[in-house]
This record gives structure tokens, sequence and C-alpha cells, in this order.
């Protein structure tokens, strides 16, 4: 059960922008996990997650792995280049390339190390990303709708 619990943890915190331990219990209890403010204290402590500033100024938990914002910014740039459309049905997120981008596109996607992604598969025009499950494929959908907007 605590493996689980700490793995649901992990999963939540690179998914949400999470502030505080009672929005973590409030998340946790969502997901059918009854747990104790020092219960998530210790999880916290165990797993050795830190507060990291977000992009929009609030402290939120992390692992305390660094993005390298210079791939954030790169394929940020390949993105807008070469994708043409997104959707998602259920876990599994389908990208629309140009002709011969979907490799590079699907490179700097998994460059990106998301704990959310289990794996993507490129073709010459098309990836598929298949993610834990539905929420996170729609929450990823959108931020890689806001990369291709910026």
């Amino acid at each position: 059960m605590k493996k689980r619990r700490q793995a649901k943890i992990l999963e939540l915190i690179s998914a949400n922008e999470i502030e505080t331990q009672e929005e973590l219990q409030e998340l946790l209890s969502e997901y059918g996990f009854e747990v104790t403010q020092a219960t998530i204290s210790r999880d916290i402590k165990e797993l050795r997650l830190v507060k990291d500033l977000s992009s929009k100024g609030r402290y939120i938990y992390s692992t305390g792995k660094k993005k390298n914002d210079n791939i954030a910014r790169r394929a940020g740039s390949i993105f807008s280049e070469s994708i043409i459309s997104l959707d998602y049905g259920m876990n599994t997120i389908v990208i629309k390339c140009f002709s011969g981008m979907a490799n590079a596109v699907c490179t700097a996607i998994d460059s990106m190390e998301q704990s959310e992604i289990l794996g993507t598969i490129a073709g010459d025009d098309t990836i598929f990303m298949l993610c834990r499950n539905e929420e996170t494929a729609r929450n990823l959908t959108i931020r890689i709708r806001k990369m291709l907007d910026a």
C-alpha cells in the first residue's frame, strides 16, 4: 500500500501544481488513499520531495530534479514548427506532424523525461504517446497546446 501511495504522490505532483500537504491529502483521498497529514509528511520526507518555484511564482512540491530550460525551449520550437494537431483519447495522445517530423518531435518529448508518459512511438508523421491515465493525457495535451501557442 505504501509503495502504491508513494507512486501516486509522484504522479500527482508531476501532473498538478500542489502547494500544501492538505492539497495533496485531498487529491490522494480522491484516488482512495485515506491518509493522515503525518503519513503525508513522512512520505514527503522519504520521497525527498522539495518545494520549487513554479512558472506561476508559487512554491509547489517537486522531486527537485530541475528540468533543463534549454530542452524545453528547443522542444517548444520543434513543436511549433512540426506539430499540425494533437488530441487524446482515454490515456493515449495522438500527435499529427508534418511529414518526416514525428521522430524529431518524439525525441524532444522523450528528452523532457515526463514521468507521466509511459512511452512514445513515432512514425513518419504521427506519434502515439501512452500516459498513465486519461486525466494525465488531458493535462499533457493542454500543456503541449500551450507550448504551441507560445
